[in-house]
């Protein structure tokens, strides 16, 4: 009786972490919800979304650049109490900047002050210091894909996740004082959601690693507003793929799987030594085009001036970028899998299992620099 006991329990521990290493997640089973690719929407709004939602206030940060970015968190931290200001105020270390997970909040934690401990006057001034540093008025891109991302956990909270899944289990935190003159950062991150951004001497040094996913993968909708936060990037990578010639998908195609991201959390600076794939400068400027089109949906979350320079140096190192993929050409499968590396890119989309709402596919997306990740610091 007791050896039978010992068995079930070891059959409980190897069911569960082969569902957490594919997954990488809380393991909840709600099959009785559906979820597509582009299939049906649902309804998932929080007060922190509603409040995010809203459009940004007038502040009298009227300066530009970095300056008004710096503006901007000095007013939302004015708008903490000291004890809140202790949590979200760090020193910076690259330590604290690693601290970012593809996990929900609640099973790897994350520095910072969660949105759920913020008051609507709070998230109002977080939310003009993120309009000012995403790029705006891009439906499902920039500022808009984050919100997206936010009201996506939220319906996982709503649908049998739990609470550790929604907008209030995501972090914000500034590692070093805001400055024009000095290094720190901005770091928000959360389940599905991880957007750095590191100053030094009064100019962006760093906006990688960027992570993005949504579950569900369809269309999510809060309020009056439907979201598809990450959607088009599968897209994108779609139209790449299918674009290419059999003769260039073959010389593509990776002889491995991939059920997630190689360089995901955890991974910095473990870049392959050697590229694999299609070489994009043998290809037709067209055929080069839908590999921009394809960085151009991470870059472009950004604001513009952040944005210009750093799809100006993507663009000039574009014929010395692979393209590489596992799986299907399609990206709607489980297992289909796409990179981008160039001299600075690093770009990965992963389609994996559904984790909250089985049997549909969800995305896992990293985008890294080579040498500018964490600042390159």
């Amino acid at each position: 009786m007791k050896r039978n006991n010992v068995t079930l329990f070891l059959l409980i521990l190897l069911g569960f972490s082969t569902s957490f290493e594919s997954c990488k997640s809380t393991d909840v089973d709600a099959t009785s919800t559906t979820g597509s690719t582009t299939g049906s929407t649902t309804n998932a709004s929080s007060s922190i979304t509603t409040a995010l939602s809203a459009t940004a206030t007038t502040t009298t940060c009227g300066s530009t650049g970095v300056a008004q970015i710096v503006c901007l968190a000095e007013a939302f931290k004015a708008t903490l109490s000291s004890t809140q200001v202790s949590t979200v105020q760090l020193s910076y270390s690259k330590a604290n900047a690693q601290k970012w997970s593809n996990l929900p909040a609640g099973m790897s934690a994350r520095i910072g002050i969660n949105l759920g401990a913020l008051s609507d006057t709070q998230l109002a001034a977080f939310r003009n210091l993120m309009v000012a540093v995403l790029a705006l008025n891009n439906t499902n891109e920039g500022y808009d894909e984050m919100l997206g991302n936010l009201v996506a956990d939220d319906y996982l909270n709503t649908i049998g996740g739990g609470s550790t899944y929604g907008a209030g289990n995501y972090f914000v935190s500034f590692l070093g004082t805001p400055s024009t003159s000095s290094l720190w950062s901005i770091l928000f991150t959360g389940h599905h959601y991880t957007q750095p951004i590191t100053f030094n001497a009064g100019a962006v040094t760093g906006v990688t690693p960027a992570f993005r996913g949504t579950e569900p993968q369809a269309a999510v909708t809060a309020g009056n507003r439907t979201y598809q936060a990450f959607e088009q990037e599968r897209v994108a990578f779609a139209a790449l793929l299918t674009g290419l010639s059999a003769t260039e998908q073959t010389t593509a195609k990776l002889s491995g799987s991939y059920n997630d991201l190689v360089l995901g959390p955890g991974q910095d600076g473990k870049f392959p030594a050697t590229k694999s794939g299609l070489q994009v400068g043998s290809l037709s400027s067209d055929k080069q085009t839908l590999v921009l089109n394809a960085i151009r949906l991470y870059v472009n979350d950004l604001d513009a001036s952040a944005a210009a320079a750093v799809l100006t140096k993507y663009t000039s190192e574009l014929a010395n970028t692979y393209v590489s993929y596992s799986g299907t050409t399609a990206m709607s499968s489980q297992g289909d899998y796409v990179r981008i590396d160039g001299p600075s890119v690093w770009i990965e989309f992963s389609y994996q299992g559904g984790v909250i709402i089985r049997n549909t596919p969800h995305s896992h997306s990293v985008w890294r620099d080579h040498t500018s990740d964490y600042g390159g610091n």
